[in-house]
C-alpha cells in the first residue's frame, strides 16, 4: 500500500505551482515545434513567458504572425477545496484586489481594443463544479461556456448568474457573452495526467518522451525565465533540444482518430475525427460498431480523405486516439508505404507509451507461426493475426455460422506460436513481424481474389501491418464486436 505523503507546506505548493507553468510553456514550445516543422498554417512563432504588456493573461502567450495570439493564465492548486465556479472567478484577491474574472474582462478589453481578436485559457488542476450554473454548462470539447451560457432569459438561473458575472467583470451582458465565447476553461489539467499528455506530445514531436526529458524540458523553461528572458524563439527550442539531447525523431503532424473516448491529444492535432457519439454503447468498452445511421463505409470515407486534411507536404503522420483495429488497419492502409508517408502510431503497454513507426528498422522479418483449419465452403481466403490473443475458435464458428465464401482459415502468429499481450516488445519487432506476414501472405494467397482478415493484435500493429498491406488481394476487414454474431465486416480494402 502507497504511504500517505505528508501536507505540502508553504513552499512546496509554490515550486510545485511554478514547475506546473513551466510545463504550460514547455506545452507552447511543443507546439511551436511542431506546428513550424508541419507547415501549419499560422503557426506559433514565439513563446511568451510572462510576458510584459498584455495584462493578467501573460502566464504563457503563444504569438502568431495574424491574431489571435493565445493569452494563458495558469492557476495550480494542491487540492480540490477550490472548484472552478462563480464564487472562485468573483471573489476579491487574497488581498482585496479584483476578481480573477475582472482581471480576465479587463485585459480581454485591452487586448481587443483595436478591433482585433485574442484567444484566451484559464488552465488549472481544479475541477468544474458541477453545481455552478455557468460553469455546468462547459463544453468538455472545446471547453467554452458557450453556448448553453447564453440560454435562458434574465429571470432563468443562467440569466441570473449572467448578471452577476457581468457586473463583476465591469460589462455589459453582450460584452459578458463576446468574452465566454473566446474564453476557454482548460481544465481539470491533474498533473499526473498532464505529465503524461506532454509526454505523448513530445513523442509526436520527435523528441524523447520519457519522464526524465519531460523534466529536462520544463526545467529549460525556467532557466530562460531566471535568466530574463520573456520570449523564446524556434532558435533557442532548438539550441535547446539539441544542447539536452532530446531529439529522437521527426516532429509529426498529428491525426487524431476517437471512436471510443476523446482523445486528450485532439486539441493539439492537425486533423481529428470524431465518432465517439457515432458508435454504439455507453461506454469505451462496449463501443465497437457504429450506431445507426452510421456506417462502417462512412467511417472509411472519413478515415481514407486524412491525408488531404493535413498540411501540405506532410511527410510524417502520428495517429493518436481510441480506435478499434480496424479503423487502426484502414489508417495503415491509407498511409501506405508506397506514399512514402512515415505513419507512427503511439502503442500503450505496461512499459508506458511507445511511438510505433513504419520508419523504425526491420532489416530481418520475422517469420510468424503458422497453423491452417481447412473449412471448405468457397474459394477464398480467411487469415486471423493471433499476436495478442487466440481467436481461431471464435472465427471458425463465425464463418461456418455465416457460411462465409472461404476455403481454408490461416492463423498467424508469433514466431515461438504463443499470443499474448507481451508478444511484441517494441517497434523494431512489430515491423518485423508486419513485414514476415505481410510476405507469407504474398506466397499462400497468390490466386486468392478475396481475403477475410481478422485482427487479434496490438493496435500499433494493425496500423503498421495496414501500412505495409500491398501486393495483394482485396480484402475484408472484419471488427470484434462481441454481440450478435461475434464479428461484422467492416471495411474493403483493395490491395
Amino acid at each position: 500500500m502507497m504511504a500517505h505523503l505528508p501536507t505540502a507546506s508553504p513552499t512546496s505548493v509554490r515550486t510545485t505551482g511554478d514547475y506546473y507553468q513551466w510545463l504550460v510553456a514547455w506545452e507552447a514550445c511543443l507546439a511551436l515545434l511542431r506546428e513550424t516543422a508541419a507547415r501549419s498554417h499560422n503557426p506559433v512563432r514565439a513563446v511568451g513567458v510572462e510576458l510584459n504588456g498584455v495584462g493578467n493573461l501573460d502566464d504563457v502567450v503563444l504569438l502568431r504572425d495574424v491574431r489571435p495570439n493565445t493569452y494563458k493564465q495558469v492557476k495550480y492548486a494542491v487540492d480540490s477545496a477550490t472548484p472552478v465556479n462563480e464564487e472562485y472567478l468573483t471573489k476579491p484577491s487574497a488581498n482585496g484586489g479584483p476578481s480573477i474574472l475582472a482581471k480576465i474582462a479587463k485585459t480581454w478589453k485591452g487586448l481587443t481594443a483595436d478591433g482585433g481578436s485574442a484567444d484566451l485559457r484559464l488552465v488549472t488542476n481544479r475541477a468544474a463544479d458541477s453545481e455552478d450554473g455557468l460553469m455546468a454548462g462547459r463544453d468538455s470539447r472545446t471547453g467554452l461556456l458557450m453556448p448553453k451560457a447564453a440560454v435562458g432569459g434574465a429571470k432563468s438561473d443562467r440569466g441570473k448568474a449572467r448578471a452577476r458575472w457581468a457586473q463583476e467583470a465591469g460589462l455589459t451582458e453582450a460584452e459578458l457573452i463576446d468574452l465566454l465565447s473566446v474564453l476557454r476553461f482548460d481544465l481539470p489539467l491533474d498533473m499526473v495526467w498532464y505529465q503524461e499528455h506532454l509526454r505523448l506530445l513530445m513523442a509526436v514531436t520527435g523528441l524523447r518522451h520519457d519522464q526524465r526529458a519531460l523534466e529536462e524540458g520544463a526545467g529549460w523553461v525556467a532557466k530562460m525565465i531566471r535568466e530574463g528572458q520573456r520570449q523564446l524563439t524556434l532558435t533557442m527550442i532548438e539550441t535547446a533540444v539539441a544542447e539536452l539531447d532530446l531529439k529522437a525523431g521527426p516532429a509529426r503532424a498529428v491525426l487524431s482518430i476517437a471512436t471510443l473516448k476523446p482523445d486528450p491529444l485532439a486539441s493539439d492535432a492537425d486533423h481529428a475525427i470524431n465518432w465517439i457519439d457515432r458508435f454504439d454503447g455507453d461506454s469505451a468498452y462496449t463501443k465497437r460498431r457504429p450506431l445507426s445511421p452510421n456506417t462502417w463505409s462512412q467511417l472509411q470515407a472519413d478515415i481514407e480523405a486524412a491525408p488531404g486534411r493535413l498540411p501540405a507536404e506532410t511527410t510524417a503522420v502520428s495517429v493518436t486516439g481510441s480506435i478499434r483495429l480496424a479503423p487502426a488497419f484502414l489508417v495503415g492502409t491509407t498511409f501506405r508505404m508506397v506514399t512514402g508517408t512515415d505513419l507512427a502510431a503511439v502503442q500503450r503497454g505496461r512499459a508506458g507509451s511507445q511511438l510505433w513507426s513504419t520508419n523504425d528498422p526491420s532489416d530481418t522479418a520475422l517469420v510468424p507461426g503458422v497453423s491452417e483449419d481447412e473449412i471448405g465452403q468457397g474459394d477464398e481466403i480467411a487469415v486471423a493475426i493471433a499476436v495478442a490473443t487466440d481467436p481461431t475458435q471464435d472465427v471458425l464458428e463465425y464463418l461456418r455460422e455465416q457460411n462465409i465464401p472461404v476455403r481454408k482459415l490461416i492463423v498467424l502468429t508469433p514466431p515461438d506460436g504463443v499470443a499474448n499481450d507481451n508478444s511484441l516488445p517494441d517497434s523494431t519487432a512489430a515491423n518485423a513481424l508486419a513485414v514476415g506476414i505481410r510476405d507469407h501472405l504474398r506466397r499462400s494467397t497468390r490466386r486468392v481474389r478475396r481475403m477475410h482478415l481478422f485482427l487479434a493484435c496490438p493496435m500499433g500493429l494493425a496500423v503498421l501491418l495496414g501500412n505495409r498491406w500491398n501486393r495483394l488481394c482485396q480484402t475484408v476487414v472484419y471488427e470484434d464486436i462481441k454481440i450478435d454474431d461475434g464479428y461484422e465486416p467492416a471495411f474493403t480494402v483493395e490491395a
